[in-house]
């Protein structure tokens, strides 16, 4: 089990990949709405692993993850984006994200991704 914090300002999304997630033995430790509120929450909730989405409101995906590695160099982040841009991921990369699942979620590569950076 695997204690999860989704990052995404659209509720469906959270919805959809929460699902994948407790329908597997992982735990939901926290929800957040946009990369502001995931840098407050992050320390508080210390979830073993992040899917943070890329675009969102307040602060971006990207911003978010270089404040959360800056508090946790550590810290498992795997970027969520409909964006399948190859500049995108690469900077999510070199940022510190260990990966990059494109939107509509597959539970299949959301059980993959977990298996490879956990």
């Amino acid at each position: 089990m695997v204690k999860v914090m989704i990052v995404d300002d659209a509720a469906f999304m959270r919805m959809v990949i929460k699902d994948i997630l407790t329908k597997n033995g992982h735990e939901v430790v926290a929800e957040c709405v946009d990369g502001l509120d995931a840098v407050n929450k992050y320390p508080e909730v210390k979830p073993e692993l992040v899917f943070m989405d890329i675009v969102m409101p307040n602060m971006e995906g990207i911003d978010a993850l270089k404040k959360i590695m800056e508090m946790d160099p550590a810290a498992k982040v795997v970027m969520c984006s409909s964006i399948g841009q190859q500049s995108v991921v690469t900077d999510a990369l070199k940022t510190g994200a260990l990966d990059f699942i494109v939107k509509p979620f597959d539970a299949a590569k959301v059980l993959e991704v977990i298996g490879k950076v956990i």
